[in-house]
C-alpha cells in the first residue's frame, strides 16, 4: 500500500478491474429481490457536463446501495441518439449525422467509465440502430391496427429556424422548445397518436404515484387539464345548422354576449372558402404567431362573421366571432364567451366594443367597471332574469333542467392534452413505416419489411440534397405493386418514450421484448431525471407504457414506482457591457477574483481592463461561459472526489452551486481515510493494548452504530445523501481524534474503518475498493453487504419515561438512559403535571419497568 493516495492511479485499476470482470452485468434471477435503477438516457452531444454528472451519480449511488443490500440491481445505459441536434451539428461540422453521432457516444462513453458508474454495459443501447428503432416501427403498425393512429392535414407548429414540426408541449410561450425561434402556424399532413384516448387514464392512474414528488403529480394534472362541463346545441339564425358550445360555467350563462370559434372550428373554415377577408384574417393568424399569447401582454384578435347563434333561454342573438384564444384553455374549437367573468372574453369584447354583462351580485350593475377585470364567477347571481338570487349550484342545476327538456345538453368532459403530432420532417429520425399506393391509399408497411432503414449518405453533398436521395429510397414494391414510402421520421420522443423496456431485453432479434425479462424487472423502481422533463418526456412515457400494458405485453400499470427530480447545477457566471450595450459573457479562467473567507466574490479584475459584472451563480451552460469540464475536474482531484462533492453539497432535489473549494475539502477528507487506513495497517500488528470493553471503546462502539443507524435511515428513506455523508465524516473525525491516543486499539480502529469504507462505497467506489482489498486482503467489496446497526451497543443518554397516577397517564418525561426508580421520583416532585398531586398525597406503591414506564399507586 502505498502512503499516499493517488486517485488517478487507483482509479485506473479498479475500472479496468470491473471491466475484465463484468462486475455489473446481471441477468433475471428469481431468488433474488430485483432492484431496476434508471437515469434517463443522454443524448450523445459530444461532452459530459455537470448536470450529466449529477444526475448519473445519483443513479451510481443509489444503485451500489441497493446492490450492497443483496439486491439484483439493473442499472443500465444507452443513448438517445436520433434529432435535429446531430442533423445541425453535422452541417456544422461537415461530419454526416450516424458518424458524428458514433463520434460523440464512444467519447462520453469514456468519460462515463472514468466516473466509474456500474452500468451493465452489456445492455447498451442507441435508438439511432435499426436493431432498436425496427421495433419501435413494429409498434406503431400495432397501434395503427387498433385506430390509435392517423394522418391528417392539420394546423401545426412550425419551426422557420429547425424546419420543422414541434408538439404542442414543444411550444413555449410560442417559442420553440429548443431554438426559443417565434413559430409560425402551417397546414401540412401529420402523422397522430391519440393520446386523448387515455387522457382519462393517464389523470386516474397519477393517484397509483405514490412515490412522485407532488409538484410533479401537479404539473401532469394541470398539462392534461381536465375540465368537466357542458356541451349545449345552439341552433344558428335563419339556417337548420346548430353549433355545439362547450362550458365549464354553466351557471353564467346569462352572461354571455357572444360566442368565439377558433379558426380551425369548421365554420371558419367553410366561410373562408367563399369570404376573401375572413379568408385573409386566417392567413394572417398563422403567419403572424397570434395563437400564442403572452400573459404579460394579451394579444387577442378577433374577427366577426355574419353568423348568429341564437340563445338557448333568451333567443337574443348572440354574434360569432373567430379568435386566437378560444382552445387554449381547453381543447375545444368553441365557446360561450361570458367577457364579465373571463379575462379572454372581456379583452376580446373590450378591444371589439361587444357588450360586457356582469352576472355575479358582488358587483352593482351600475357600478361595473369593464376598465378595471376581476375575474370573479362565485357568488348570487343578478342580471339573470328567474336566476337572481341564487348561488352557482342552484342556479346551475336549474339551467341544466331547463335546457334538458329541450334536448340541447349533455353533460361532457374537456381535456387541455391534445393528440400527439410525431411526424418530424428532417432525415435523422427513424422513419414512419406507412406507404400510399398509386391511388392514394395509406398502407402500413408489412412486418417482414421491417425495419424500414434510413437512406444511406456518403458525404455532406447527400445530407445538403436529402430530396435528391429520398426520390429512389421512397420507392418499394411488395407483391408486384408499387408504393412510395412516407419521407417523414418520428418525433424523438417516441424513442425516449420506451427505451426502459428495451433494456430488460435489448438484443432481442425476434421480438420488441422478452415479455419474462420485462416482467421480472418492471416497474423501475427509481427513476432519475431533470424536472424539465416533468411534463413532455413523463407524459409520453407513462402514455407508451398503458399502450403495451392494453396490448399484454407488460403486466404493471405506471412504468415507474419512485422518481427523483434533481436540481440543476449552478456556477459563477461574469459579463461585461460592450460598445453595442449588449452583455457579453467572459470566462472565470478570464479573470482576476477575489474572495472572501466565506467563499463571497469582493474584486474582480481582467487583463484587458473592462468592468465586469457578476451575474451570480446561475445555471451552467456554454452560452454563459460559465461551465466546468467534468473532464478537468476529474484529472484534477479524481472521479471519486466529484462524486462524494456532488452528493455533499447540496440535497439531490435542489439546486447545486460548484465551489472548487468545497471540492478541495472533500479530496482533504479522502487523503484522510487514506491516511488513517495507511496508519491501521501497519500499525495493527504492534499496538493492540486498549481491551475492548474499555469505556472509551464503548463509546465509540456507540458512535458506530449510532452513525450506521442514521446513514442507513438517511438513504434508504429520506434519500438525504449529504447528511449521510456528514454522519460519516462526523465520525471519522471521531477516530481520527481516538487515534491520536498512543495506546488507542488498532483491531477496532479496522473494524470502524471496514464499516466507514462500506458506507462511502456507494459514493467512492474507487477508493473504498482499494482501501477494503489492502486493509482486508480480499480481492472486491463490490458484493459485501451493506453494514449492520446493533442497537444493544448504542449507548443512550436520554429516554422518553410515560408517568402514570394509579394506572392512568399523566406526562411523559425525558430522563437520562437507565436512571433510577428515586431520581425519577425526585424528578415528579418538581414536575408541574405531578408536584401538587404528589403533595398532597401519600405514594403507596411505585410500579417502575426501567426506560420504560413508572406508575406512582397513591
Amino acid at each position: 500500500m502505498k502512503k499516499q493516495y493517488d486517485p488517478q492511479n487507483i482509479e485506473k485499476k479498479v475500472q479496468e478491474y470491473w471491466k475484465i470482470k463484468n462486475t455489473f452485468q446481471v441477468f433475471e434471477d428469481s431468488k433474488k429481490k430485483k432492484y431496476y435503477c434508471l437515469a434517463m438516457l443522454p443524448y450523445p452531444s459530444g461532452k459530459l457536463h455537470m448536470g450529466h454528472v449529477r444526475n448519473y451519480t445519483i443513479s451510481d449511488v443509489i444503485a451500489r446501495f441497493q446492490r450492497m443490500l443483496g439486491k439484483n440491481v439493473l442499472h443500465p445505459i444507452g443513448w438517445d441518439a436520433f434529432g435535429l441536434p446531430a442533423e445541425e451539428a453535422a452541417l456544422k461540422n461537415h461530419l454526416i449525422p450516424s458518424k458524428w453521432t458514433e463520434k460523440n457516444i464512444n467519447f462520453m462513453k469514456k468519460q462515463l467509465q472514468r466516473l466509474g458508474f456500474s452500468y451493465d454495459w452489456s445492455r447498451e443501447i442507441k435508438t439511432c440502430d435499426p436493431e432498436y428503432y425496427q421495433w419501435e416501427q413494429w409498434f406503431f403498425n400495432k397501434i395503427y391496427q387498433k385506430n390509435m393512429v392517423y394522418k391528417k392535414k392539420s394546423l401545426v407548429n412550425w419551426c422557420p429556424q429547425d424546419k420543422t414540426v414541434l408538439a404542442n408541449e414543444q411550444v413555449i410561450n410560442g417559442q420553440c422548445w429548443r431554438c426559443q425561434s417565434d413559430i409560425i402556424l402551417k397546414h401540412i399532413p401529420q402523422w397522430f397518436i391519440r393520446i386523448t384516448n387515455y387522457a382519462e387514464k393517464l389523470l386516474k392512474d397519477l393517484k397509483l404515484l405514490t412515490q412522485w414528488p407532488k409538484k410533479i403529480i401537479k404539473m401532469q394534472e394541470n398539462w392534461i387539464g381536465k375540465s368537466s362541463g357542458f356541451e349545449i346545441s345552439l341552433n344558428i339564425l335563419n339556417t337548420k345548422e346548430i353549433i355545439k358550445i362547450y362550458t365549464n360555467q354553466l351557471h353564467l350563462i346569462m352572461g354571455v354576449t357572444f360566442i368565439a370559434i377558433s379558426p380551425e372550428h369548421t365554420l371558419s373554415q367553410e366561410i373562408s372558402q367563399t369570404n376573401e377577408t375572413i379568408k385573409h384574417f386566417l392567413q394572417t393568424l398563422y403567419k403572424k404567431n397570434y395563437f400564442y399569447l403572452d400573459k404579460n401582454n394579451i394579444n387577442i384578435v378577433g374577427k366577426k362573421i355574419e353568423k348568429y347563434a341564437i340563445h338557448p333561454i333568451t333567443n337574443e342573438l348572440l354574434p360569432i366571432w373567430i379568435t386566437n384564444y378560444t382552445s387554449i384553455e381547453y381543447n375545444t374549437d368553441s365557446r360561450l364567451s361570458i367577457p364579465g367573468h373571463n379575462k379572454y372574453d372581456w379583452q376580446c369584447a373590450k378591444k371589439y366594443q361587444i357588450n360586457i354583462k356582469n352576472v355575479i351580485s358582488c358587483y352593482q350593475p351600475n357600478q361595473f367597471n369593464i376598465h378595471h377585470f376581476s375575474e370573479n364567477n362565485k357568488g348570487i347571481l343578478c342580471n339573470s332574469g328567474i336566476f337572481n338570487g341564487l348561488n352557482e349550484q342552484e342556479a346551475s342545476n336549474k339551467i341544466f333542467k331547463i335546457l334538458n327538456q329541450k334536448k340541447i345538453i349533455q353533460k361532457k368532459n374537456n381535456f387541455k392534452l391534445k393528440d400527439w403530432s410525431i411526424s418530424r420532417q428532417r432525415y435523422w429520425g427513424a422513419p414512419i413505416p406507412m406507404m400510399k399506393n398509386q391511388y392514394g391509399k395509406i398502407l402500413p408497411i408489412p412486418n417482414e419489411k421491417l425495419p424500414i432503414i434510413l437512406p444511406k449518405i456518403n458525404n455532406m453533398d447527400d445530407l445538403k440534397n436529402i430530396k435528391n436521395i429520398y426520390k429512389n429510397w421512397s420507392k418499394i414494391k411488395i407483391k408486384n405493386e408499387h408504393f412510395i414510402k412516407e419521407t417523414d421520421t418520428f418525433d424523438t420522443f417516441m424513442e425516449s418514450s420506451w427505451y426502459y423496456i428495451r433494456y430488460t431485453s435489448p438484443h432481442l432479434k425476434t421480438k420488441m421484448l422478452d415479455q419474462k425479462a420485462a416482467n421480472y424487472w418492471l416497474p423501475i423502481d427509481q427513476y432519475i431525471g431533470g424536472i424539465e422533463h416533468a411534463i413532455m418526456h413523463l407524459i409520453y412515457f407513462r402514455f407508451y407504457h398503458k399502450l403495451l400494458y392494453d396490448l399484454n405485453l407488460v403486466s404493471c400499470k405506471e412504468p415507474v414506482k419512485k422518481l427523483l427530480c434533481q436540481g440543476m447545477v449552478l456556477s459563477d457566471a461574469f459579463y461585461y457591457i460592450n460598445k453595442k450595450n449588449q452583455k457579453t459573457w467572459i470566462s472565470y479562467k478570464e479573470l482576476k477574483i477575489q474572495k472572501n473567507q466565506q467563499g463571497e466574490t469582493k474584486n474582480i479584475q481582467t487583463i484587458h481592463g473592462k468592468k465586469i459584472i457578476h451575474a451570480g451563480m446561475i445555471k451552467m451552460s456554454k452560452s454563459k461561459k460559465n461551465g466546468v469540464e467534468p473532464e478537468l475536474m476529474i484529472k484534477k482531484y479524481g472521479a471519486d472526489t466529484i462524486r462524494l462533492f456532488i452528493m455533499f453539497a447540496a440535497p439531490v432535489e435542489t439546486e447545486l452551486e460548484w465551489n472548487e473549494a468545497g471540492v478541495k475539502g472533500m479530496y482533504r477528507f479522502l487523503q484522510k481515510i487514506w491516511n488513517i487506513s495507511y496508519e491501521t495497517k501497519y500499525n495493527i500488528k504492534e499496538k493492540n493494548i486498549i481491551p475492548n470493553n474499555s469505556i472509551l471503546i464503548k463509546k465509540l462502539q456507540s458512535e458506530l452504530n449510532n452513525t450506521i443507524k442514521k446513514v442507513d435511515h438517511n438513504i434508504k428513506i429520506r434519500q438525504s445523501f449529504n447528511t449521510a455523508i456528514s454522519e460519516i465524516m462526523k465520525f471519522t473525525n471521531s477516530i481520527i481524534n481516538y487515534q491520536k491516543n498512543n495506546q488507542c486499539n488498532y483491531n477496532f480502529i479496522k473494524e470502524a474503518l471496514n464499516n466507514i469504507i462500506k458506507m462511502l462505497y456507494p459514493f467512492t467506489p474507487h477508493i473504498s475498493f482499494s482501501l477494503w482489498k489492502e486493509l482486508n486482503n480480499e480481492k472486491t467489496i463490490d458484493f459485501q453487504e451493506w453494514p449492520k446497526y446493533n442497537e444493544k451497543y448504542i449507548l443512550k443518554e436520554y429516554i422518553n419515561i410515560i408517568v402514570q397516577i394509579n394506572g392512568k397517564k399523566k406526562d411523559i418525561i425525558k430522563t437520562k438512559y437507565n436512571n433510577s426508580k428515586e431520581n425519577i421520583l425526585n424528578i415528579l416532585k418538581t414536575n408541574i403535571k405531578t408536584k401538587k398531586i404528589l403533595k398532597i398525597n401519600t405514594v403507596q406503591r411505585i410500579i417502575y419497568i426501567q426506560n420504560k414506564l413508572i406508575n406512582l399507586i397513591i
